[in-house]
């Protein structure tokens, strides 16, 4: 890896953290790649090519990541949407719905024992969406009732 390409990743290591920490605030893709101090286009093939997703999938899943523990501690669904940052409950329950498989309600609702068993950072890592195990799910599905 040559000195060029090791600036690129700790610049985008740079948007990334800022995601992780500012999930909740309102951020788009020109906020991120000024933090990794490169073009929009530029940064988000650079981002999807490092991390193999695009930024604001990247976002999405830390919102949805955050809205999940919300929700096992009991927040309803229109406060866990509006804490982690989405302003529309409709599409932050479709994406919810996309990258867990199950409405935010309905994850709510489940029983979590194991989970609250467990130390958070474990928790954390156990519970984390999977948005592509969720679409082979749905892709199966899909060929089963064909």
């Amino acid at each position: 890896m040559n000195p060029q390409e090791l600036a690129n990743l700790a610049h985008l290591r740079r948007a990334k953290d800022l995601i992780d920490r500012e999930y909740a605030r309102p951020l788009d893709v020109p906020t991120m790649a000024g933090r990794a101090l490169m073009s929009p286009a530029h940064f988000s093939r650079q981002f999807k090519a490092a991390y193999g997703e695009t930024p604001y999938n990247y976002l999405m899943t830390r919102r949805i990541e955050r809205a999940m523990a919300l929700l096992r501690a009991g927040s309803s669904v229109t406060d866990a949407c509006m804490e982690v940052g989405c302003t529309s409950l409709g599409s932050f329950s479709s994406r919810f719905t996309e990258v867990v498989g199950m409405t935010p309600s309905a994850y709510r609702d489940r029983e979590h024992h194991a989970v609250k068993a467990m130390p958070s950072c474990i928790a954390r890592q156990r519970t984390k969406p999977d948005r592509k195990a969720t679409q082979d799910k749905a892709s199966r599905i899909e060929e089963a009732s064909a």
